[in-house]
């Protein structure tokens, strides 16, 4: 037997199944809304609506870059446990999902919730998720999801740190060896800068930085015509830690990341994303 649309809709919110397990089940139930539910419930689908609201901030960052380099894809899942992050049924997941990013023009983690998930184009990536919830045992969040295509005459690396809880995309000159693009991308995994480069800095924030250093300088009772002199070199220095190429390289603190990049062929870095696990959910409850 056929059933309504507005059905299927009322079963779903009512069980946060997917919503081709719902009209299923509705068939089964000859378009009876309770049994279909005891039939979710049965199958342990209806289980995701209760497990939805509970607080997921543990789970896995994954990355995945096209073998051209052009495209790349990243992604946070997150879960309740460090136990289930760890199960391979998640990890599968998590890696399946960021190479749906990579392939896919997606612009957030909310696009990538409505496509059809791209190893069941039956089920959206939203209803994949809730039917994982219902089978896992616990609430399964995808609070981000990033896509690039590299630039001309530039190309995408990546780097993933703990085991998944920081992962890293870069985007630089397509003539970098792959040691160099790894040591970028280890760079922003260690080193959180927050800018490639100085002149990449909003003015706000630099005008921001000068009038706290020359607030300091005159709390400290520094003569006004030294206060611009004492605002600039804390300005050079809140450079070194936000800025990447200002940074002092992390396999050898000696020398800045700049030089670095000058020494192996001159290699420009243009754009860098950093996903730290827990960062997006935490954001989302602010």
């Amino acid at each position: 037997m056929g059933v309504s649309a507005q059905a299927v809709k009322e079963l779903r919110e009512k069980t946060g199944a997917g919503m081709m397990d719902c009209q299923r089940a509705l068939v089964e139930a000859g378009g009876d809304m309770e049994e279909a539910i005891k039939i979710l419930r049965k199958k342990g689908l209806a289980a995701a609506a209760k497990k939805a609201g509970r607080v997921a901030k543990d789970g896995l960052v994954a990355v995945a870059v096209a073998a051209d380099g052009k495209k790349a894809g990243i992604v946070e899942l997150n879960c309740e446990t460090d136990f289930v992050a760890r199960t391979e049924q998640y990890q599968n997941l998590v890696k399946a999902l960021a190479e749906q990013a990579m392939r896919e023009a997606v612009a957030d983690a909310q696009e990538l919730a409505a496509r059809p998930f791209a190893l069941d184009p039956a089920h959206t990536v939203a209803e994949t998720i809730a039917s994982h919830i219902a089978t896992i045992g616990e609430n399964i969040v995808l609070s981000r999801a990033l896509h690039w295509e590299a630039a001309e005459g530039m190309k995408i690396g990546s780097y993933v740190h703990m085991g998944g809880k920081i992962g890293v995309l870069v985007e630089v000159s397509a003539g970098a060896d792959e040691e160099t693009v790894k040591d970028v991308a280890m760079q922003v995994a260690a080193a959180e800068p927050r800018f490639v480069a100085p002149a990449a800095v909003p003015a706000e924030v630099i005008a921001e930085e000068k009038e706290i250093a020359k607030a300091q300088a005159a709390a400290a009772g520094k003569p006004e015509a030294v206060q611009e002199k004492i605002a600039e070199g804390k300005l050079a220095k809140f450079y070194e830690q936000v800025c990447l190429v200002e940074q002092p390289f992390v396999k050898d603190p000696n020398r800045k990341v700049k030089d670095v990049l000058a020494e192996r062929g001159n290699v420009t870095v243009t754009r860098f994303v950093r996903f730290r696990l827990g960062e997006g959910v935490a954001q989302e409850g602010e």
